[in-house]
């Protein structure tokens, strides 16, 4: 991968923190290359990371391996039919981060034939934390495959998905996943100052308990479900605030909110593709 040119349309959040991972990870911040329309943001990115900048998106595709479309989804079309002509020329695989936008979408603006890795990541990639499902396109070959897993994977897990559909079940589960989590810790921290604990005590012990928890879940062989039951003693204080929760019907609206989100996925997805 060493050897490889990526250029980043889009000098944006998620920009940085991918070219920040792949400069952590060894790869030559000379063989990147990002092109923003701000000045500001250029400068602010070739001093932070020593990488090519420039105003012109032509001049930052030209000769590059990958392409990363990190503008936002309403623009993604005109910026997409510029770079059309030049990914063709140099048979570059575009990978797009731009959340809602379609493969066949994509690969219409660009011109058809082109490799074209649609990704989907969420925000503690922001952290080197994300979570990043990739759809990758018939023309996309192995080695292209292998470039946009390994830019991903500089900022989190990645997962491969045969079906570009489960898109939408994708966004509602990690994309839109940690505003989920960010509510939990909100009103775990509210009902523990209700309980007397200060605000600060209260908010530490509620996103340390979320970091521990996920910890444990991710290093161990045994389901989420195996593991709540382990701490879930019968007749301790675990078991009334389950059954709470169940009382409540928190697992049907869990999955009530989660079909929801996907089915608005799907729906912008159509009004994105239809701009």
């Amino acid at each position: 991968m060493d050897n490889q040119i990526i250029a980043f349309i889009g000098g944006g959040n998620m920009a940085r923190s991918l070219i920040g991972g792949l400069i952590a990870d060894g790869f030559p911040s000379e063989r990147i290359r990002v092109a923003d329309p701000g000045a500001e943001q250029r400068a602010a990115l070739a001093s932070a990371f020593g990488v090519y900048v420039t105003a012109d998106n032509v001049d930052a595709a030209r000769g590059a391996n990958a392409v990363v479309l990190a503008v936002k989804p309403q623009i993604i079309r005109d910026v997409a039919a510029q770079l059309g002509p030049q990914l063709a020329e140099d048979r570059a695989v575009a990978i797009s981060i731009a959340a809602g936008i379609r493969e066949a979408d994509l690969s219409q603006w660009l011109g058809a034939g082109l490799p074209v890795v649609r990704t989907m990541p969420n925000t503690p990639s922001l952290v080197q934390s994300g979570a990043t499902a990739l759809y990758a396109n018939a023309q996309v070959t192995a080695g292209q495959r292998s470039l946009a897993e390994s830019l991903m994977r500089a900022v989190g897990l990645t997962c491969w998905l045969d079906d570009e559909s489960l898109m939408d079940a994708v966004t509602a589960v990690s994309g839109s996943g940690p505003a989920y989590f960010f509510l939990l810790m909100e009103l775990m921290e509210d009902a523990g100052t209700e309980l007397g604990l200060p605000r600060e005590t209260a908010r530490l012990l509620s996103l340390q308990t979320a970091l521990g928890a996920a910890k444990m879940a991710l290093e161990s062989d045994d389901d989420a479900c195996t593991l709540r039951r382990r701490v879930t003693s019968p007749g301790g204080t675990t078991e009334q605030a389950i059954r709470t929760f169940e009382d409540g019907g928190l697992r049907d609206l869990v999955r009530q909110a989660l079909r929801a989100a996907a089915d608005r996925a799907n729906a912008l997805g159509n009004e994105l593709g239809q701009q």
